[in-house]
């Protein structure tokens, strides 16, 4: 779970919520992975939202400035239940702008593979949730950032630890795009910079930002207890990220550090901190083996313990959920589309 539930538009609306962000090797290409309308919000209807864009946005030079955006719209649900969607390519200064337009590279309806052109491939519908959580862990971890303390999980219980997700699904948008689409993009390096964005059509016309999701655990690091960081974080771009948000960042990072004692200029830790967060793109080089652990980031799979490692590196300290992949109610497939059957 990248973030669930961390603006008033998603709260109104879980549809326009994105839980988690993924990115890795699939069996031709680079596979992007969207997931939304988790279960555990409850309420109807589910699924996505037929006034909404659902976009991957992918950088190819570093500036955290998307060269090519893969755009989702969805169609109302139908009888039973399905909903229809369409997939544009925006390459170029049009990727950047909400007016920015595409041709269709691919049609489908939920619950059914589709094939696209230019070699891509689309799945979109219910999954099972393949990530894990402990609240205890969440919450403790969220306080002590927002107040600057140590981690207090003295009353937790680790023998008691639970996956607040068992059992729970959310509505997964699968892409995979074939690595000749993706490498003159990515220039000789084959690095890209992901990020996934969900816009709602306003009244006037425009489309407004509700949710922004690159790196895991960012809003629920620095956010959980500050909602307006995190109205902001939804709300602006990834290339200003570090203008707007580094100072903030880095202090909620010194007092966690300060309090533990583990660095000796805790204030440089949190400037080194907010560096390697911000932007908040998630890096991947493409045709490699994706891991999102402690000895670095590349993209991110399904199975990667993604919140302890976040944890860790922003308190400078050993914090772990005392609970693994094994917690899921059902694990990735090994094969397209790759997300966990809904159970």
């Amino acid at each position: 779970m990248s973030h669930h539930l961390d603006s008033p538009l998603a709260r109104q609306d879980p549809r326009l919520d994105i839980t988690d962000q993924y990115v890795f090797r699939g069996e031709f290409g680079t596979v992007f992975v969207m997931n939304v309308s988790h279960s555990l919000a409850g309420g109807n209807p589910r699924g996505f939202h037929p006034e909404a864009r659902y976009e991957f946005k992918v950088d190819g030079n570093g500036d955290a400035v998307e060269d090519v955006t893969f755009r989702f719209t969805f169609d109302d649900r139908g009888a039973t239940g399905d909903q229809a969607f369409r997939l544009q390519r925006i390459i170029g200064p049009e990727a950047r702008e909400p007016t920015g337009t595409g041709p269709v590279v691919a049609r489908g309806t939920t619950g059914a593979a589709a094939e696209g052109s230019r070699g891509m491939r689309v799945w979109t519908g219910e999954a099972g949730d393949p990530f894990w959580i402990e609240p205890d862990v969440l919450h403790a971890v969220g306080a002590a950032f927002e107040r600057g303390t140590r981690v207090d999980l003295s009353s937790w219980n680790p023998a008691a630890a639970r996956n607040l997700f068992s059992g729970h699904t959310v509505y997964s948008i699968v892409l995979e795009v074939p690595d000749d689409e993706l490498r003159p993009l990515s220039g000789g390096d084959r690095r890209i910079g992901v990020w996934s964005l969900t816009t709602l059509a306003t009244d006037a016309g425009g489309w407004r930002p509700v949710n922004r999701a690159g790196l895991p655990m960012i809003h629920p690091l620095f956010a959980q207890l500050d909602e307006p960081l995190g109205d902001r974080l939804n709300e602006g771009h990834p290339s200003t990220d570090r203008e707007v948000h580094g100072r903030t960042v880095a202090a909620k990072v010194a007092g966690v550090v300060r309090a533990y004692g583990t660095a000796q200029d805790p204030e440089d830790y949190g400037r080194h901190v907010a560096d390697r967060f911000l932007p908040n793109v998630l890096p991947y080089t493409l045709d490699t083996p994706a891991c999102f652990g402690f000895a670095g980031w590349n993209g991110r799979t399904m199975t990667d313990n993604a919140p302890d490692v976040m944890f860790s590196f922003a308190a400078d300290t050993p914090i772990t959920l005392g609970i693994t992949k094994e917690s899921v109610t059902a694990g990735p497939r090994c094969s397209f589309p790759y997300v966990p059957p809904a159970t």
